[in-house]
């Protein structure tokens, strides 16, 4: 099968005082059609950066995007804006509140990119693209004429996925989508998700920090640390057998129910390395990693299969040592 999104070798780096600051570095993935990726890692590690260049608001230093089998990381952002991909690549915010406009109804919210991206229209067509995303989403249309501050933190999550489907994508990069909700309006939104990503064919990149979201929603997951990954795979081999010491102390920072199910808890300590001009021969998790060894220091890990389709960036995935 063809992925939709290749992206390979993926790098940007950004000029500062001190030298240059790699946000992303080397990052490769793939996403098939209508499967749903989980994107991991604490803050900074270089996943909104990601984002920026798969959805092409912000060029690449190096490395290319494939998506629909035509290499799009060589168009410049400024004038992606007008190639017909902008429409197959939208995007769902985190917070519901600040990424809708104050003065639009929720209708004019999901007509603004069908207007821009799609037609024409005449007002009846228009009117009635705008009544069936709703009702796809469950926004009652009395509240299309509401505007933002008069619906609740729900419905504006829903007026927010309405406008991203509005165009037909065939990629939906989730930001965060559910975390600015109250925990059973999140359950609702999730439940949403998964069953329009059924039903439409469509591909999700979810973005999150919560990996009970990401193992309920996603196919496969990718775990980012200060700007590589260093671990991919099914979420259901991740989650049980992670291969690399990052993956397993975000994993073993899930609060747990029953405490006699608690295994031997990895623990962070220290202070993460310097992303500005960073040792291409040292483990980025070196020094942080409570199993790190001298080969840590003088050679980079590579990704490497630990078991079907399950590839981990560290010296000790693969059975042999600390980890096992």
């Amino acid at each position: 099968m063809t992925a939709l999104l290749d992206v390979r070798d993926l790098s940007r780096r950004f000029p500062v005082a001190a030298g240059m600051l790699h946000a992303v570095d080397h990052v490769s993935l793939r996403i098939e059609p209508g499967e749903s990726v989980g994107l991991v890692g604490e803050s900074g590690c270089g996943k909104s950066t990601l984002v920026r260049m798969l959805t092409r608001v912000l060029d690449p230093s190096d490395g290319a995007i494939t998506f629909d089998g035509a290499e799009i990381g060589a168009i410049p952002a400024g004038r992606f804006t007008h190639r017909p991909e902008r429409a197959a690549i939208q995007m769902v915010f985190q917070d519901p509140t600040d990424s809708l406009n104050p003065r639009f109804t929720a209708f004019d919210v999901i007509a603004d990119p069908l207007r821009r991206l799609k037609g024409p229209w005449t007002r009846e067509t228009l009117r009635a693209r705008v009544e069936e995303l709703a009702d796809m989403v469950g926004l009652p249309r009395p509240l299309l004429g509401r505007f933002p501050h008069q619906m609740s933190g729900g419905q504006k999550a829903r007026v927010g996925i309405a406008r991203a489907l509005g165009p037909q994508p065939r990629l939906l990069v989730l930001d965060e989508p559910t975390s600015a909700l109250d925990v059973s309006v999140q359950a609702v939104v999730l439940r949403l998700l998964d069953e329009l990503r059924r039903t439409l064919g469509v591909s999700y990149l979810f973005v999150s920090h919560d990996l009970n979201v990401v193992r309920l929603v996603c196919d496969r997951v990718v775990v980012m640390y200060l700007g590589r990954v260093v671990e991919s795979g099914p979420v259901a081999s991740v989650f049980d057998r992670p291969g690399h010491p990052y993956t397993r102390a975000l994993l073993d920072a899930i609060p747990a129910a029953d405490p006699t199910r608690v295994r031997s808890r990895i623990r962070l300590t220290g202070e993460p390395r310097s992303p500005i001009n960073p040792d291409p021969n040292v483990c980025r998790f070196y020094g942080r990693c409570p199993i790190g060894q001298e080969v840590c220091a003088v050679t980079m890990p590579a990704l490497a299969e630990v078991a079907p389709e399950h590839h981990a960036a560290c010296h000790f995935s693969g059975g042999e040592g600390p980890l096992s």
